[in-house]
């Protein structure tokens, strides 16, 4: 059994503490693509995520799916429904199979109120999600469909960057996921991706998508962009 420790929020808490949210808990597994939070639900339980991973998605007017984001083990999703009580917001699919430990909103905060450290811990979660939403405005707002593109694999391959400056994304990014993250059509993803891998800035090899040089690919956003 995936232990209660793995959650982000949960960081920080002792055998005693993990023992007390443990009492609030029920846990489920997802099978991969199972609808985990459907749009404009009334519900308003947590879910926190003890393994594998769950995509955030929304829908344009004209039905076509935004990812808004991806979020593996030791994240949660379902708070911000607890927190105000209003309907959800996106809807959260299993990438793959997803154990998880539901929380009822009267539950959730208990535990908040109990132990501080986890107040403390959600509202860096909330920060952190007011900061990605901000970022994707003003993607939307001040850059072209390809340059979104290659600041979506920049950001990804900054979080990946070794010693000697490259990075490795494994596995190589699907085409239709950063279209939906960057709110663009896979064709220009692939012709995006082309480009790069023309310019030696990206290439697969057999265990993902290799960027040689993180800082080459900033310069060369930087430069599309001026």
């Amino acid at each position: 059994m995936v232990e209660l420790s793995v959650v982000g929020i949960l960081a920080g808490l002792d055998d005693a503490a993990l023992a007390d949210v443990e009492r609030h808990i029920n846990r489920k597994t997802f099978s991969s693509g199972a609808q985990i939070i459907e749009p404009e639900s009334d519900s308003s339980d947590v879910y926190l995520i003890l393994s594998g991973k769950v995509r955030i998605v929304n829908y344009s007017v004209s039905g076509r799916e935004i990812t808004l984001e991806e979020i593996g083990a030791g994240g949660c999703v379902g708070h911000l429904s607890a927190i105000d009580g209003e309907p959800r917001s996106a809807c959260v699919l299993a990438v793959n199979n997803t154990d998880v430990a539901i929380v009822s909103p009267a539950n959730f905060e208990k535990i908040v109120k109990n132990h501080p450290s986890v107040a403390w811990n959600v509202i860096h979660e909330l920060a952190r999600i007011v900061r990605t939403s901000t970022r994707r405005i003003v993607d939307v707002s001040t850059l072209g469909a390809n340059e979104r593109v290659v600041a979506e694999i920049l950001r990804c391959a900054q979080t990946e960057i070794t010693d000697d400056g490259s990075a490795l994304l494994s596995p190589v990014p699907v085409h239709s996921d950063i279209a939906g993250r960057v709110s663009t059509s896979r064709e220009t993803v692939a012709r995006v991706m082309g480009t790069l891998a023309r310019k030696g800035l990206v290439n697969k090899i057999e265990t993902g998508l290799h960027v040689p040089d993180v800082r080459r690919l900033e310069e060369f956003l930087s430069e599309s962009i001026h």
